[in-house]
This record gives C-alpha cells, structure tokens and sequence, in this order.
C-alpha cells in the first residue's frame, strides 16, 4: 500500500430508524441483535476480517447507548472514536464532520444498520490501483430503480447516480448502491460542515466536473435492515 497508516473507516450510526419503530423507539437501530450480536457489531468484525482496527463512529439517536455498548473498541480488539452530532448531519455532513479523522487518507465508510459480506481487501485494493476521489459497492437487484440507480460503464466507472452525472455515455450495468464506500476527503471539499447533507451530491458533482468514481460490484449477502419484516 502507498499509504502511510493502515486505512480507518467510517460507520454511520446517527440515524433514526423511523421504520423500524416501536423497536427503536428504545433501542437504536445498529444496536438491534441479529443472531445474538448488535448490527453495528457485524460490521466492526467484517471490518476487523480485513484489517481495518481503527473507526469512527457518527452518533444522534440513543448514541450513548452505543457508546455504552462499544466503548473504546478494546473488548474487539479495534480503537473506536465516537463523533457526536448534536443535530442530525446525514450522510453528508456527518463524514465532513468526522474529516479531521480521516488524515487526508482514503477512508471505508459504511452504514452501522445493513448486514452484508463484502470483500473489503478487494475494494480496497482496487481503490489503491485506480485511486478514484471514491469507489462505490454496488450490487445487482430487480429494484435498483426504486433504491437510487448507480450506472457503471463497461470499465466499472460510475457514469451516472440517480440518473445524473456524466452525459452521452452508454450504461453497461444498473445496480443499487450497498451503502459501503472508500473515499479520498478531497471529495468533501464543497460539502458544507455542520449542515445536513447526503454524500450523494459531492459524488454527482465530481462526475460533472469528469472526476473518476468507480464501482465494485458484490455479490455476496446484502440485506437493508429496514423495516420489521426485512
């Protein structure tokens, strides 16, 4: 690897869980059990799997709770910070405000509420060879146009996210974002701090101004906790 420290990641955990409630009405979602651990927990071990010991962890809704749960990170194995937002920042504005974090190095950035297996040293690799401003996980599904369409060209360049960005290109592939991303902070440079956002905006507008965001196509396990049924 190029870089000068092992990359950290980034687990979003702020939200609401508006979808899930009455469960969350008490709970916060990452910290709902599957299988006998806390979401949030899967993910800090599918990132621990790949080598990735140090993470941030955005809170709002019953955050103590999980920085009761988690602590220092230590009883994983992992160093875990926490940053608190006092109002909720979105996908956005939560990364921006966590940048300090980041180093100016490519960062793993994940949802704390969406259990899947992902091949994190592949990503990782290949945003090391490419070295896009991000590389997004994306994954075939039959509903990719109701969660956010994300086209790739026959090279896995993203072209177009919710059918805005680059012009005159021809898709090759319809997927669905998995809410898991590497991203280099250059890319946060016009996102405002301390202001609600979706990172989702920074990503379209580095493909109107012709920057590099590649996709990873996974197909391993994905599964959007969202709702009681799912």
């Amino acid at each position: 690897s190029r870089f000068t420290r092992p990359m950290r990641a980034m687990i979003l955990a702020a939200g609401f869980g508006t979808r899930l409630r009455p469960l969350t009405n008490t709970i916060p979602k990452p910290l709902l059990p599957v299988a006998g651990r806390p979401l949030i927990v899967w993910n800090l071990l599918l990132l621990k799997q790949h080598g990735i010991t140090e993470a941030i962890i955005n809170l709002h809704h019953l955050g103590h709770l999980i920085e009761q749960e988690l602590g220092d990170g230590s009883a994983l194995g992992m160093r875990l910070t926490y940053s608190r937002e006092t109002v909720i920042l979105g996908t956005g504005g939560g990364i921006k405000e966590a940048e300090a974090f980041f180093e100016n190095q490519p960062v793993v950035v994940m949802n704390a509420d969406t259990l899947l297996d992902v091949d994190l040293t592949e990503v990782i690799r290949l945003h090391e060879v490419h070295d896009p401003v991000a590389t997004m996980v994306v994954r075939a599904d039959a509903e990719a146009e109701a969660w956010g369409p994300v086209e790739l060209d026959a090279m896995q360049q993203v072209i177009r996210i919710n059918r805005t960005g680059r012009v005159g290109v021809k898709a090759a592939a319809l997927c669905m974002f998995a809410g898991v991303h590497v991203l280099h902070p250059r890319v946060l440079a016009d996102v405002p701090r301390g202001k609600e956002s979706s990172i989702i905006d920074p990503y379209v507008r580095a493909l109107e101004r012709g920057d590099m965001i590649r996709g990873f196509p996974m197909r391993g396990y994905w599964s959007d906790i969202g709702t009681p049924d799912r």
